[in-house]
């Protein structure tokens, strides 16, 4: 379940800001193709972006968010970033697993082209429509490359553009969007759920109340667009102390049960426990030790 916490967003036809952005904090950096570059701008962004990677790629997690299928602009963005160093393709607007499997096929080539082992890049669905959320099952399920998927709830964004609902921090409004789209991922076997973007760069509260209400539902990271969202976001998606702790003590009661030839135990003046809740307790201490080195294990 473990993965990337923080994920920021640097535009792709801006050198100097992705100089800095190693030393922001983030779990990963996604290089954006997409939204944040102008149609004027994007062949020199792909060369741009190319060069990081073969820089940086060694010692960074590396996402490049490339143009939706529809736009045909994909296929010079994958053939400029699929490098070695690229860690994961994040693909825009993603509606359907043949996209997932029209790509995949994409990356496969290209591995081949320049000596990258088959499936070292991975593929993170960005679900920005009603469309993309509903098939979010079969978008999960189309490639084996698919190691996360993200749902775009963004204030203003496509998903509010395509739903007609009235945007808050506390997401009442996506609950239903959010909920769907982790459980069908889960079921998929995607194990690692992120949340899009916040728009507001200055309202830390905000972005706290939205990072804890998809925390609470079992998402475990979140897209950053300005630096200073990243520390918030690793804490909030980093177990507490609190947690860490009642958990390790689940594990010793639960061990020591066994030891007495008995599968369930109580904790804490009543709490029941057996296999399912050591399971639970040993994925959140797996998490909290991801979490302490970056939460870079996104495989």
């Amino acid at each position: 379940m473990s993965g990337p916490r923080s994920l920021l967003f640097v535009p792709g036809n801006r050198p100097d800001m992705m100089a800095k952005a190693p030393k922001s904090g983030a779990d990963a950096l996604i290089i954006d193709l997409e939204d944040s570059v102008p149609v004027a701008e994007k062949e020199r962004a792909r060369g741009i972006a190319q060069d990081f990677i073969a820089s940086h790629g060694a010692s960074n997690v590396l996402y490049v968010r490339v143009n939706a299928i529809g736009t045909g602009l994909l296929e010079a963005d994958l053939d400029a970033i699929v490098r070695p160093g690229l860690s994961v393709v994040r693909l825009a607007m993603t509606d359907s697993a043949e996209t997932v499997r029209e790509v995949d096929r994409m990356i496969t080539a290209l591995e081949k082209k320049h000596g990258i082992p088959e499936g070292t890049v991975r593929i993170t669905p960005s679900l920005e429509t009603a469309r993309g959320c509903w098939f979010a099952f079969d978008i999960c399920s189309a490639s084996p490359r698919v190691n996360a998927v993200s749902c775009g709830t963004a204030q203003d964004g496509d998903l509010q553009a395509d739903l007609g609902y009235t945007w808050s921090p506390e997401g009442h409004e996506v609950l239903y969007v959010r909920s769907h789209v982790l459980l069908a991922a889960k079921a998929a076997g995607v194990k690692h759920v992120l949340d899009g973007t916040y728009a507001k760069i200055r309202d830390p509260e905000g972005l706290r109340t939205c990072c804890e209400a998809v925390r609470r539902l079992g998402y475990r990271g979140k897209s950053c667009i300005h630096p200073n969202q990243v520390a918030l976001v690793n804490e909030v998606f980093t177990p507490t102390e609190k947690e860490l702790d009642y958990y390790r003590r689940v594990i010793v009661a639960f061990d020591d049960a066994v030891a007495r030839g008995s599968a369930a135990t109580t904790i804490d003046g009543g709490t029941m426990i057996d296999y399912a809740m050591a399971e639970t307790a040993r994925r959140v201490l797996a998490w909290g030790d991801s979490a302490k080195r970056g939460g870079q294990d996104f495989g």
